[in-house]
């Protein structure tokens, strides 16, 4: 499908990965334009089909394959159905990537080898070819062997560490981030190392092998406050919903809702005192650095403010501190955060055409690319059904009818 003003229009990217880190790394360079095909297991299809906890409708009855992990990965993308454990289906992979810019795999270490799918075996045949393996712990090591998921890492790479409630305090203790954060940045992670790889090339002529692990991407996610480890020697305590910056920074309670303030600098301290009709507060002794305000006496630095927000309204609270300049936020719930009028006017729900939906269309979180100038990522096909466009891609590469129909009768496709 052509779109001239893509950033990615041209390239080619064969997708054999499976379940969600790997995948969004496909979607995000399918977002810019690129020509995904996703390459799937007959039958059975990819792993992350079966995720999540919600599904998409189909209609006439149609089971459409497509959970909530499947969906928020995979759209814009070709899928065909191919047995890469058999010859001919290693023949179509092989002209696939003939053809194909990049490839994208997130199979156990080895794996394609055996199959003669690897990166060494196919940049004979594609010297140019883009080949990232998406893996657990990388390529080499001693535990480069062992499979890998989202949760394993945030508990390994620090990420459960510094998040959770402090320590002293009802449930202290480390907590796993709600979404799959290591596998999503992972999959961001992935996108970049490929883009970087596609400049190398239009310098150069030469492919590359990409070795991208979810356990770097685990460690480099607890960022500043891994480097304040780096620096000081001592492992800073978790904060609960306290900032890292700074402070007052925390949820403050009002009569009909939450809200989320970050009073980080001197200054927006200053202003929030005068609006609080407490102005001693910002000299008084407990509170006049940051470090006291954001870590040493927060808890009881809270408690004041919470005092004092609980006489306010949400709406009441939020516009009060907008005029004196002190950054807050409304706490939302997933409902509510689709009624947000920003959220509205940046169009963050997607609502997409399927074909095979019960209610003609999907809605889908929009790439947060999308605003690029010139050439903007955008949404230009619904996740695939499994298989879908198995046949069409086939003819692509020269296959007729007959030949199409014994792979069918061999269960290769």
């Amino acid at each position: 499908m052509s779109t001239t003003n893509s950033a990615l229009e041209g390239i080619r990217v064969i997708d054999m990965s499976r379940v969600f880190a790997a995948p969004v790394g496909g979607q995000i360079l399918g977002d810019l334009g690129a020509d995904v095909i996703k390459i799937e297991r007959p039958i059975v299809g990819d792993d992350g089909r079966g995720y999540g906890l919600a599904w998409l409708k189909g209609k006439d009855g149609i089971d459409t394959r497509q959970s909530s992990f499947f969906t928020v990965s995979n759209r814009n993308k070709r899928s065909i159905t191919v047995n890469h454990a058999k010859p001919e289906g290693q023949e179509i992979i092989r002209k696939l990537a003939e053809t194909a810019d990049v490839l994208i795999e997130n199979f156990k270490v080895g794996d394609l080898k055996r199959y003669g799918l690897d990166y060494d075996s196919l940049r004979q045949i594609n010297p140019g070819l883009i080949y990232c393996s998406v893996t657990g712990y990388g390529q080499t090591g001693p535990m480069a062997a062992r499979p890998g998921y989202d949760g394993l890492f945030q508990a390994t790479g620090g990420m459960m560490a510094v998040t959770g409630i402090p320590d002293g305090l009802p449930g202290a203790g480390p907590l796993k981030a709600g979404p799959s954060l290591v596998d999503f940045v992972t999959g961001h992670n992935i996108a970049i190392a490929i883009l970087g790889a596609l400049q190398y090339r239009n310098r150069t002529g030469d492919g590359q092998f990409i070795d991208i692990a979810l356990l770097d991407t685990s460690v480099a996610m607890v960022s500043h406050i891994m480097q304040d480890y780096l620096l000081s020697g001592e492992a800073p305590p978790r904060l609960g919903n306290g900032g890292n910056g700074g402070g007052p920074a925390d949820l403050m309670h009002c009569q009909d809702g939450i809200v989320y303030l970050t009073a980080g600098t001197d200054e927006h301290w200053r202003r929030l005192t005068v609006l609080m009709k407490q102005p001693e507060l910002f000299e008084d002794p407990r509170f006049d650095s940051n470090l006291k305000r954001g870590k040493q006496n927060r808890a009881e630095l809270m408690a004041i403010i919470n005092e004092w927000s609980r006489g306010w309204t949400v709406a009441g609270i939020l516009a009060a501190l907008d005029e004196v300049g002190v950054p807050a936020a409304r706490y939302n719930e997933l409902p509510e955060v689709w009624d947000e009028p920003q959220v509205k006017h940046r169009q963050l729900r997607a609502t997409t055409p399927h074909a095979y939906a019960e209610a003609g269309s999907v809605d889908l979180i929009a790439s947060p690319l999308a605003k690029m100038s010139a050439s903007p990522a955008t949404i230009r096909r619904a996740p695939p059904m499994l298989g879908e466009h198995t046949r069409e891609i086939l003819e692509d590469l020269g296959y007729d009818d007959a030949r199409i129909a014994a792979l069918q009768e061999l269960k290769i496709i």
